[in-house]
């Protein structure tokens, strides 16, 4: 993605962490669209929104790549993984409520959150991403996520959903720089 304005793009790694999972901003998502837990099966309708979200090169790599981090955990992605789909059933977006273990602490994770293209800017990341945080508190009581300087949008959304920038390396300190610069606002 290049950021209209800018002679080159800039892609720093960043981490954000939400210190507690207390007051979760509440968003309704637009009707004809509807939030779902995942089921046994949608592992191919996950693969295919991370690969048109632009995640993945490739379908096949993100089939892969469910696999490899998410194949042993059916149970837990039925329990922790949501997809949005529009009025026909159509999978459209996905994010998880994951965990890691950090600094030996579990947190929740944000994980994955991804809308196809073509309906990206219509206000279904913030309802989709509210329903993850929700259940991660059901579990967890921080949260973190990790994202990247392209995807400033969306680290606007997670400023507006109390995520703060977590220094984990000296390249975040640049990121977050340019991360005022894009949102024109001091973080």
């Amino acid at each position: 993605m290049r950021v209209e304005g800018e002679a080159s793009l800039v892609n720093i790694p960043l981490s954000m962490h939400r210190p507690h999972l207390l007051n979760i901003p509440n968003y309704t998502v637009p009707s004809p669209y509807r939030i779902r837990p995942f089921r046994s099966g949608d592992e191919e309708h996950w693969a295919a929104i991370e690969w048109k979200a632009g995640e993945f090169p490739s379908q096949d790599e993100a089939r892969l790549h469910y696999a490899n981090e998410f194949g042993e955990h059916s149970d837990e992605m039925e329990l922790r993984c949501f997809l949005l789909e529009d009025g026909a059933g159509s999978a459209l977006g996905t994010t998880t409520a994951w965990y890691k273990s950090l600094q030996g602490k579990i947190y929740g994770r944000i994980h994955w959150v991804a809308i196809v293209p073509e309906h990206q800017g219509r206000g279904l990341a913030k309802p989709l991403l509210a329903s993850a945080m929700k259940r991660l508190a059901d579990f967890h009581d921080k949260a973190y996520l990790t994202t990247q300087t392209t995807s400033w949008k969306a680290i606007g959304m997670y400023l507006q959903f109390g995520f703060e920038p977590w220094i984990v390396r000296p390249s975040c300190k640049d990121g977050w720089a340019w991360m005022e610069e894009q949102l024109q606002r001091k973080i």
